[in-house]
């Protein structure tokens, strides 16, 4: 009796994966909840520079004639780059020759401009109260907002690192993985509680070291060896398939954070495009899912990719009055990013054996949070020119998914246990030969 068919004794799909799927989602909503958050607890309100006759009675009982606020806002702040006031800037006096109405509104120089040395005045009509009003990240001070979401990924980075460990004393190990490694014991008492909790008690009591031994003979001669990342990078065949799933895996975290904590960025309402992410992007992944079974994983990823990326690349041709166009094409691209996420999470799984899967699976992890750390940053490349940020977020998605061609294709091929598995995978395919069904479960979905 082969491993898969001990597993289909004990319940391969009951009771316990239910539960195991339940305890995951519930606190995964909310994590993802909460690192959305900052599109709102830290958007960017319409602001300008305080001025005495604006937001001074005394100064403004003083102005000559009944003027108006917005005769007040002329002669104050001077206009902005997107046609409104100026954002960063302010009069040092009052320019009352721009109330002659012969005169252009460009008739006035830098020099009669200084900072807004007394502070900002914040629009509240949307967001009440932000933390960029609260300690005035804006100007000069606004690098500080990205900088802080890239300290904050970076403290999920090492949260993760640290309590992972912790955590790992608590979460049911992979009964297969345990006795691949050699921990037959354990790996014994998990498939007992399994089949408890699935109903199959007597199936559970019949098991022994020596059947769960029988099992993998039948399946594959078990190497007890510890593999390592060296491993990983070193051995021929891992390390291009380790490089590249690596490589979408950042491209991964790097486009998604650096475009989704900046909603703002990318339409005038925050809210609709929130909205539009989340209906979107459930239909995305579940297409995604029946891709997978229909073009296999290699498309797929690269497929993903480089949608994503060239919707976000044509943002940048997009004139900012075009709103409705522009958030479109961040939808598709944020969602292409999300399929791709989908699709690499699977087929990483699928790249690498069971002796290495959860290191990879780690690794490739832990390059999505270091993407995620950096995408924030790419921001601050906005002051040299406002569509460099979008040509970084859209350039490396679209190479990262030329790059992920160049690996195998692993849809129904059997999960590999072993480095040597791997390895006969790569030459059977070099030599056109056929696959056997040596190890324990095929990838058919």
């Amino acid at each position: 009796m082969a491993f898969s068919e001990l597993l289909d004794q004990v319940g391969s799909l009951g009771r316990f994966q239910l539960l195991q799927t339940v305890a995951l989602v519930v606190p995964i909503m909310w994590l993802t909840t909460h690192n959305m958050l900052e599109n709102f607890s830290a958007a960017v309100p319409s602001h300008r520079c305080w001025a005495p006759l604006l937001d001074n009675s005394t100064a403004q009982a003083n102005a000559p004639g009944a003027l108006g606020p917005e005769a007040l806002l002329a002669v104050s702040i001077p206009p902005g780059p997107k046609h409104g006031p100026h954002q960063c800037r302010r009069f040092r006096h009052p320019q009352w020759q721009l109330l002659d109405p012969n005169t252009t509104a460009t008739n006035w120089s830098e020099a009669a401009t200084e900072p807004c040395v007394d502070g900002w005045v914040y629009d509240h009509s949307t967001f009440t109260s932000t933390i960029v009003a609260e300690w005035d990240l804006v100007c000069d001070s606004q690098a500080l907002k990205p900088m802080a979401q890239s300290i904050f990924l970076a403290g999920i980075l090492v949260g993760a690192a640290v309590c992972g460990q912790v955590s790992d004393r608590w979460l049911v190990e992979s009964a297969r993985w345990l006795l691949v490694t050699g921990r037959l014991e354990q790996g014994l008492r998990e498939l007992q509680r399994v089949a408890a909790i699935n109903g199959k008690k007597a199936v559970g009591d019949t098991l022994t070291i020596e059947v769960l031994l029988s099992a993998m003979q039948e399946d594959r001669n078990v190497s007890p060896a510890p593999a390592s990342l060296g491993t990983l990078l070193c051995t021929p065949g891992l390390g291009l398939r380790t490089c590249v799933s690596t490589l979408c895996w950042f491209a991964f975290g790097f486009t998604f954070f650096g475009l989704a904590l900046d909603l703002q960025a990318l339409g005038s309402n925050v809210f609709l495009l929130q909205v539009l992410y989340g209906a979107f992007d459930i239909p995305s992944k579940i297409g995604t899912l029946l891709l997978l079974s229909r073009l296999g994983r290699r498309p797929v990823q690269a497929g993903s990719l480089v949608l994503a990326g060239l919707c976000i690349l044509a943002n940048t041709l997009v004139p900012h009055d075009m709103g409705s166009l522009r958030s479109a094409l961040a939808m598709l691209g944020l969602c292409g990013v999300g399929a791709s996420f989908t699709c690499i999470s699977i087929y990483t799984g699928e790249l690498f054996p069971t002796v290495l899967r959860m290191t990879a699976l780690g690794l490739g992890q832990m390059s999505a949070r270091g993407g995620a750390i950096l995408g924030p940053l790419v921001r601050l490349l906005g002051v040299h020119g406002p569509s460099l940020p979008l040509l970084v977020y859209g350039g490396v998605p679209v190479l990262s998914g030329l790059v992920a061609l160049l690996l195998p294709e692993t849809q129904g091929l059997p999960l590999p246990d072993t480095v040597q598995d791997v390895q006969s995978q790569a030459l059977k395919k070099a030599t056109h030969g056929t696959q056997g069904r040596s190890v324990l479960k095929s990838t058919h979905f």
